[in-house]
């Protein structure tokens, strides 16, 4: 590779860096992305950049893991040295809570893609460090505590590289005496595969109009604790879903339990975004369904051990925008490759990254460079992906209009069945009606929730949760949420919605603020407490709110998540 050094503004120098291809993001995608391409041609290079502090310090998944992608990358992974995918799954319940009590449904019921036969209990933030020891053994370069600030781009328009490793910024946004004005990485091709939301992805989905054909993309925020149990409860590979209560029967969402090894429990709440009622409060519903006798009593005499929350993508392949672009293209997560009934995203996350690199290799070999991988767009919707995710398309739509018994259990259940059967939706493609900030409702139309006190036992208040976090970030740095209008939150979103930016955070990063009589209400954000969930860059009703990536090394630091 060969360095170079460009001007930028205030006359620092800031040096570049150039590679075959450039990968933003260590998660599943482009790791196998990175792997893919070493197999491939050992001389190739491939850099990846992690804003985490380590790889896996920002991972976070439930999770059960479909193996189809890991097995195209290491078809003898179950027997390689230190492979953590090992807990298999024996058991697998479907189970619909009620306030009291609760009933399985059959599994003979559920359509056979909704099985996990086959399938492993999985840390992925382990799965991700494991996949990162693999591709360095294969020659690729990875550099955690890397935040990509922005996009670099050719005089043709197309995407040349990133921005890496800018540092030094004071409190007020200028350059402090220790500014380092980063690097400039670039590639013949750059892939972004930064999970939900991404901020490069979404400038890239802007520039180039990615999403002009497509639905509006939606989402869930999911909360995952993990806690220590009495061992005489423990049922390693045990896999639990539940539907019902606490959210009801109109409210988009679900639950899992999933016993791990060494005598843990993975558990947690997934709440779609397009809920109507400002006064929702996703954290507290998370913690209320812990109260379920079912679940309280599992964790009796358990001890929690960790906690995050992360959105998911929920739209299907509907609202899977075009994912190439001229010089990159967008993987996993970040092009939204859930299977929302299945839950699973990391297989798909997987594939994705495979077939960009396969579609790269190519086009290198014939001399390209800096255009659209077209084949990758067409083996994503039409390869191992697409067959994935159209079966279940309709699910979210259903949902949506028909709440989760009526619109996700039975039309969507029979509309997967027909799927599975006769190869076709009975409903044909639904649309997603509108995106999760629009769907929040006044507060005129919906009563305030009286949610119970944490128990500091089996339930706990968010800050002492994000403590299990282990976020960090630089006190003196620019705040990384910013708002589009400073004025909003008090003088509109608190008159019409009563500010729900107070409850969807699940890390307490926003606040009213009152003086002692209650009076002068002011917005404060505690961006410290920030676990990079993204939940205010897609619910706040103003869309006033705009995440941007902080310093490198900064937010979570899961250890095994």
């Amino acid at each position: 590779m060969s360095e170079t050094a460009t001007e930028i503004e205030d006359n620092n120098q800031r040096e570049s860096m150039e590679y075959d291809v450039v990968i933003v993001g260590a998660g599943p995608a482009g790791l196998s992305a990175a792997i893919r391409l070493k197999q491939l041609d050992a001389d190739l290079s491939v850099v990846v950049l992690e804003k985490g502090s380590e790889v896996g310090a920002h991972i976070l998944s439930g999770a059960v893991l479909d193996p189809v992608g890991l097995r195209k990358l290491f078809p003898d992974f179950e027997t390689m040295p230190d492979c953590p995918v090992k807990s298999k799954v024996k058991e697998d319940k479907m189970v619909v809570f009620g306030p009291a009590g609760s009933f399985r449904l059959p599994n003979f019921l559920l359509p056979p893609l909704m099985h996990n036969d086959g399938n492993y209990i999985v840390s992925m933030g382990a799965t991700c460090r494991w996949m990162a020891e693999q591709a360095e053994n294969l020659g690729v370069e990875i550099f955690p505590g890397m935040s990509c600030s922005e996009l670099v781009y050719r005089e043709d328009g197309s995407v040349k590289g990133v921005v890496a490793g800018e540092f030094g910024f004071q409190k007020d946004g200028s350059k402090g005496p220790n500014y380092e004005p980063g690097m400039e990485l670039h590639g013949k091709y750059v892939f972004l595969s930064e999970g939900a939301r991404g901020s490069l992805s979404r400038a890239a989905i802007a520039k180039f109009g990615l999403d002009a054909d497509c639905q509006p993309p939606k989402f869930g925020l999911g909360m995952k604790e993990i806690w220590d149990i009495d061992p005489e409860k423990h049922s390693e590979g045990t896999v639990v879903h539940t539907a019902g209560w606490p959210l009801g029967a109109k409210q988009g969402g679900g639950s899992f339990i999933y016993h791990a090894e060494n005598n843990q429990v993975f558990l947690g709440l997934i709440v779609d975004l397009n809920y109507k009622n400002p006064y929702l409060y996703p954290y507290a519903e998370f913690q209320k369904w812990k109260t379920h006798p079912d679940v309280a009593e599992l964790l009796k005499g358990g001890k929690r051990v960790s906690y995050g929350g992360r959105v998911v993508t929920k739209g299907g392949i509907q609202s899977v925008p075009k994912v190439c672009f001229p010089g990159g293209a967008l993987l996993g997560c970040t092009a939204g490759l859930v299977n929302l009934p299945r839950i699973k995203g990391n297989h798909n996350a997987m594939l994705s990254g495979i077939a960009a690199a396969d579609a790269a290799y190519n086009a290198l070999q014939t001399g390209r460079q800096g255009d659209e991988l077209v084949d990758y767009d067409d083996e994503l919707h039409d390869g191992l992906i697409g067959d994935d995710l159209r079966p279940v398309r309709n699910v979210a739509p259903l949902n949506a209009k028909f709440g989760p018994f009526l619109g996700g259990m039975i039309l969507g259940g029979m509309d997967m069945w027909a799927a599975t059967i006769a190869k076709i939706n009975i409903f044909g493609t639904l649309k997603h009606a509108k995106d999760d900030a629009l769907s929040t409702e006044p507060k005129d139309k919906h009563k305030p929730i009286d949610y119970p006190k944490p128990d500091g036992i089996l339930t706990f208040d968010r800050l002492t949760n994000v403590s299990f976090t282990a976020t960090n970030h630089r006190e003196d740095e620019p705040g990384h949420l910013k708002l589009i209008d400073p004025s909003v939150p008090i003088d509109i979103n608190l008159p019409v919605f009563d500010e729900p930016a107070q409850r969807y955070c699940p890390a307490g990063v926003y606040e009213v603020v009152r003086d002692d009589d209650g009076s002068n209400p002011r917005f404060q954000i505690n961006a410290q407490n920030c676990i990079h969930c993204k939940t205010c860059d897609l619910k706040d009703p103003s869309k006033n709110i705009v995440w941007t990536v902080p310093e490198g090394g900064g937010g979570p630091n899961y250890s095994n998540m």
